[in-house]
């Protein structure tokens, strides 16, 4: 079967700095029509840095979309079109954490919301790291924090930790930490 469906008409209904949303108007594969709202993001890096101990550096910032603090791994969205992801990654390490990767590598590109958004995340992990100053970004206010695989584990199984880039980039880390 064909479940591809056809556009057959787009209106623009919103942009902002990150986000454009759009409303179609789709030919579904029986012949019949339907609307999608879909976000269009520029996409996102994540970093896992992961040191010789089993530490994972973590980041404590507030969500307003949730309106609570959370605890994630190192983050950034793209700043241009075609921007390098892993460039994005280690730009989002230093800024964020002050750290340098002495090897990144790509470990999983996932898709945040395919239901009604086209994000992108590309996930790496960074080790042999080296703490050098961060630079957080003015409108950034975070904290950062060494805590080790295991922990981390149980706070996602005690869902302390409910960011799904971050679940699934500590999920990754344990494998890797496990050599598996």
């Amino acid at each position: 079967m064909d479940y591809n469906e056809k556009t057959l008409k787009t209106e623009d209904i919103y942009k902002g700095n990150i986000i454009k949303v759009q409303n179609l108007t789709v030919s579904l594969p029986n012949g019949k029509e339907a609307t999608r709202d879909i976000v269009l993001h520029p996409g996102a890096s994540v970093v896992v840095p992961i040191n010789e101990k089993g530490e994972l550096y973590m980041v404590k910032q507030f969500r307003k979309p949730l309106d609570m603090t959370t605890l994630e791994l190192p983050a950034g969205k793209l700043d241009s079109a075609g921007e390098d992801p892993k460039l994005c990654a280690e730009r989002e390490l230093m800024e964020e954490t002050g750290l340098r990767a002495g090897k990144i590598e790509h470990l999983i590109s996932i898709h945040t919301t395919p239901g009604f958004c086209n994000e992108v995340i590309h996930m790496y992990a960074a080790t042999e790291l080296t703490q050098g100053d961060s630079c957080t970004d003015e409108d950034e206010f975070l904290d950062v924090e060494k805590i080790h695989i295991s922990k981390l584990v149980d706070m996602i199984l005690n869902h302390e930790i409910t960011d799904a880039k971050t679940i699934i980039g500590v999920m990754m880390a344990e494998k890797i930490l496990c050599g598996k």
